[in-house]
């Protein structure tokens, strides 16, 4: 990759995005944002309008962009429930955010990325299954199998696909009201993860100390798959 490195990084606008953005404004890259919600402006950061759930808008911003050096798909959001009270507008919605959204961007992107780019895919340590949030994990647990058949299909260029699976964060997340139903419990550790944290793990990924890591995912929970989710 040059020394121009270009990142496109969704879900730019709060929590594990926008860290994720910020560290890598940090370390010298240029970042495009696509978000629904305007991001805190940064120099070296670009931002286009899409909700990541609306197909249409993800594509469309996707045409006219310049071939980034790495793709992170951070954008996301929580609805939990227990059995019997399973919302099917609310299992759609993470999917197409998660999964639909994850799926355009590779697919429109990969014939543009540069041998050697790096992809992540932020997914959840809750992808194992958690009691009450069975929509939520099944969206998340989807993330590394499309990881590890990308990885597969572009190894030959170099490119490395893997999901960044982190556990409680403290994130804006853990207040919304859609996942009321499933409080956040403290890790063994004796405390949430933090986004900052997160976004260093990442950059280690995109780094040049992480080139040789592809189709994995890698838990960064704080304990949480220790004991009780």
């Amino acid at each position: 990759m040059s020394d121009a490195r270009h990142a496109l990084v969704t879900g730019v606008s709060s929590g594990i995005g926008a860290a994720i953005c910020h560290r890598l404004l940090t370390d010298g890259w240029h970042v495009t944002g696509v978000s629904r919600r305007r991001p805190t402006p940064a120099t070296g950061l670009t931002w286009l309008q899409a909700d990541l759930a609306d197909a249409a808008q993800l594509t469309g911003v996707l045409d006219e962009l310049p071939a980034p050096d790495a793709v992170v798909h951070a954008a996301g959001l929580q609805r939990s429930a227990p059995l019997g009270e399973l919302s099917a507008a609310d299992g759609e919605l993470m999917w197409r955010v998660h999964v639909q959204a994850a799926t355009i961007l590779l697919d429109t992107l990969a014939a543009r990325l540069p041998d050697g780019a790096r992809v992540i895919l932020v997914g959840s340590r809750t992808a194992t299954g958690v009691p009450g949030k069975s929509q939520y994990a099944a969206t998340k647990a989807a993330l590394p199998a499309l990881a590890r058949a990308w990885a597969a299909e572009l190894s030959p260029r170099a490119i490395t696909v893997n999901v960044v699976a982190p556990g409680p964060t403290d994130t804006p997340m853990l207040s919304d009201p859609g996942r009321a139903a499933t409080p956040p419990v403290l890790p063994p550790l004796g405390r949430l993860v933090t986004p900052e944290e997160v976004a260093g793990l990442t950059a280690f990924l995109l780094g040049p100390e992480g080139g040789a890591i592809t189709g994995q995912q890698i838990v960064q929970c704080a304990g949480a798959s220790l004991g009780r989710g």
